[in-house]
């Protein structure tokens, strides 16, 4: 972690031996040194398209909204787990449909632990592409399962 000042937007952000790991983007007005990087990981992944393109739309999507779980949520839904990602919504239509549930619990990604939707927009941004197979573990009532998902595209912000 690093103070990031008015100025710096733009610029690397250096670990403890030197490495960039991430370029400053913006700062939270009347913080006190609050601010956002972009992973160098993610500026690796996008940057020729960036280049020659101007933009990029590799961004995958799996057409769900979700809360953290915690113990206070596990204990008021009646769930056995207390780490993960809980369904809210499944967008109709989009690539989740028909095979995520609302109350489905994220527990992994391709064996990778999902804790909170930390984990899972950090696995989906680092680590998957727009069309691949996904298999997510979830926790549907009191059972583990193991579903695929083919991943979509993440739609262009409305303007």
């Amino acid at each position: 972690s690093t103070p990031i000042n008015p100025g710096n937007s733009g610029g690397p952000m250096l670990n403890a031996v030197g490495k960039v790991v991430g370029i400053t983007t913006a700062i939270v007005s009347d913080s006190q040194g609050l601010g956002f990087a972009i992973p160098s990981n993610t500026i690796l992944r996008e940057i020729s398209a960036l280049i020659t393109t101007g933009s990029f739309h590799g961004h995958s999507y799996l057409g769900v909204t979700g809360q953290d779980m915690s113990y206070s949520v596990a204990k008021e839904i009646g769930a056995n787990v207390t780490y993960g990602w809980r369904i809210a919504s499944v967008t109709s239509g989009g690539p989740s449909d028909g095979i995520l549930n609302v109350g489905d619990i994220v527990v992994a990604m391709n064996q990778h632990t999902i804790r909170n939707n930390d984990d899972l927009a950090s696995f989906l941004e680092e680590q998957t592409l727009p069309g691949d197979n996904l298999v997510l573990t979830v926790v549907r009532g009191n059972a583990q399962i193991d579903v695929t998902v083919v991943l979509g595209t993440r739609p262009a912000p409305a303007t």
